[in-house]
């Protein structure tokens, strides 16, 4: 959400921003913003001047009333009830309009970094640099989800019958291997300075509010029938949201911490090859890496958190690149976004596996998350979060590049990183 002082100031440049992001339609609620504001401004004002009036003409009706005068103090008495009236309905609208005017606010696009690339939707990303080479096994690699079966690894004809479409168990080796996958990432975090964390699974809507815009929302979000609270989509939720209306002492900056959480997301409009298996689900598990800091020094970690996570997977022998989002394709709140794509043998293409973002004070205005200067001064800090896995897709990804057949049977070569959270095992073979 931006300053409302600097829309005002800037009205121009956050249209063209709105361009840039091929959001013509919302054009109007600039104009809308600044007129809203102006109008809380002048019934604010004319508000101060009836307190001042009021507490003017109370002293007056005392002098009155010591003179003897009681019928020139109960004509100015009149005179204060008829403005108690008129302050009343003021401060009525002061409240309307300010409901009204974060409503805007909250549909204003985050101002994109002049770096990014103008583009309409995720088919205009620009890639930025890949790492290691696209693999080619010389044999037909099974579906993912074949893949698993074949080690007797998933069911998703059991969770269909429990839960519906969306959702799978892991079994065996495939459970195993998932449940390495996200101890050794949380292990790596460690390793580069953040701290654990396991947050709350729920939060509440002004939560959810805070962190994602209204479409995000609608889109993703499960809300708990009968209560406040909704299902997190990622453990960003409730880690940011952790630090809803604090002041943090500058010198206690930056907060780095990793979290583990499962996530739950309604995937609406879910669609294609990707989603036959276990690529979009309702239900999955994420160690996420959230950095809290200076304004200063945000694009500097944006570009610290991707590296880590293209030096994880490449920890894991899976071929990655690096996609930057271009205007289309970021979200309301973002300043800049990173996806780190993995290669899929099976597919010939890469697909997503983390998302690197930059979301400059947008959060931290709406949630109220304040950084203590060393002169005193409070000023809002920027957030930055980004997957570190999410091992759903990275078991795709993981099987596929690490997948061997010998003409009668399949492997899985455990790679070195990983083998002392698989109890040392190197390989796993076909069931």
């Amino acid at each position: 959400m931006l300053d409302i002082k600097f829309i005002k100031e800037n009205p121009e440049a956050v249209k063209e921003n709105l361009r840039k992001k091929f959001k013509e339609a919302r054009l109007p609620l600039v104009d809308e913003a600044i007129a809203l504001y102006e109008e809380k401004l002048a019934a604010s004002k004319r508000g101060d001047e009836l307190r001042a009036n009021r507490n003017r003409l109370s002293k007056q009706i005392g002098g009155l009333m010591a003179k003897g005068q009681r019928e020139e103090a109960e004509a100015v008495k009149a005179q204060v009830s008829a403005q108690a009236d008129e302050l009343a309905a003021l401060q009525q609208k002061e409240s309307t309009l300010q409901a009204r005017l974060t409503e805007v606010l909250m549909k204003i696009p985050n101002m994109v970094d002049p770096s990014v690339p103008v583009g309409r939707n995720d088919e205009e990303n620009v890639e930025v640099e890949q790492f290691g080479a696209q693999t080619d096994p010389g044999f037909e690699i099974p579906y993912h989800t074949d893949i698993m079966a074949k080690f007797n690894g998933i069911d998703k004809e059991a969770a269909g019958r429990v839960a519906g479409e969306g959702f799978y168990y892991l079994m065996g080796d495939i459970a195993r291997l998932h449940s390495a996958v996200l101890a050794y990432a949380r292990d790596f975090m460690i390793q580069k300075g953040f701290t654990y964390c396991i947050p709350p699974f729920m939060i509440r809507s002004n939560v959810v509010t805070g962190v994602m815009s209204f479409e995000e929302m609608d889109a993703m979000m499960y809300k708990i029938e009968g209560e406040d609270l909704y299902l997190i989509g990622t453990s960003e939720h409730s880690m940011i949201g952790k630090f809803i209306d604090t002041i943090t002492p500058e010198s206690s900056l930056p907060l780095t911490l990793t979290s583990y959480s499962p996530c739950f997301r309604k995937e609406k409009g879910a669609h294609g090859i990707e989603e036959r298996g276990i690529y979009r689900i309702h239900q999955f598990e994420k160690q996420e890496m959230i950095v809290i800091c200076k304004p200063e020094e945000s694009m500097d970690w944006f570009h610290k958190m991707w590296r880590y996570s293209v030096e994880l997977f490449r920890s894991l022998d899976i071929p990655v690149r690096t996609l930057e989002c271009c205007t289309g394709d970021l979200a309301d709140l973002k300043v800049k976004s990173y996806d780190v794509e993995a290669w899929s043998p099976k597919q010939k293409k890469y697909f997503e596996v983390c998302s690197c973002s930059n979301l400059g004070d947008a959060q931290a205005r709406r949630l109220g998350i304040r950084v203590k200067g060393e002169d005193g001064k409070k000023y809002l800090a920027h957030t930055l979060n980004n997957t570190v896995v999410a091992p759903p897709r990275m078991l795709i990804a993981f099987l596929e590049n690490n997948l061997s057949f010998d003409g009668e049977k399949y492997s899985v070569r455990i790679p070195e990183a990983l083998r002392p959270y698989m109890g040392g095992t190197e390989v796993l073979t076909e069931k």
